[in-house]
């Protein structure tokens, strides 16, 4: 094996890995819930201030945009269920700025997975007008937004 073929395949391994959230994302079902979940699991461990909240959000966009991108080519497949870095990412956008009681830590999880799966306009046509990493993304952030604002909303109706 030649040091490029070597590197190649470990640089799908680590898209891979990336994408996948540590290889959630080949649980035979409900993927997209379980790379959710992972985001609870990461977000109550981590407890982040708000300036590392926002810090690990844009970073796990971005590298979910990378990584999507690169696992879309080896899946062969146009959005394959394996990548659930999105709903990862999504999921810490959804408690952006938000109080992180478990109220609203379990309200985000619901309401983020009630949107990811209906995906109300125009978040549809965002997942298939833009392509690669760029389109996988953006359907759970635009999901994600809704949740965040439904729960500013409730937030500020219910202060």
């Amino acid at each position: 094996m030649t040091l490029k073929v070597l590197s190649a395949r470990l640089n799908d391994n680590f898209f891979k890995f990336i994408s996948t959230v540590a290889f959630v994302g080949y649980i035979p079902f409900a993927p997209g819930t379980f790379g959710t979940l992972a985001a609870v699991g990461f977000f109550f461990i981590l407890k982040p201030s708000l300036p590392l909240h926002i810090a690990l959000t844009v970073f796990f966009i971005v590298i979910g945009i990378i990584s999507s991108t690169r696992a879309e080519k080896f899946f062969n497949k146009k959005d394959p269920s394996y990548i659930v870095i999105d709903e990862f990412a999504g999921y810490l956008v959804s408690l952006l700025f938000l109080p992180l009681s478990w109220g609203y830590i379990i309200a985000a999880f619901f309401l983020f997975r009630i949107f990811d799966i209906i995906k109300p306009p125009p978040l549809r046509r965002l997942e298939y007008t833009l392509k690669g990493g760029l389109g996988i993304m953006a359907d759970d952030i635009g999901a994600a937004v809704y949740t965040n604002l439904l729960l500013q909303a409730w937030r500020l109706i219910s202060a």
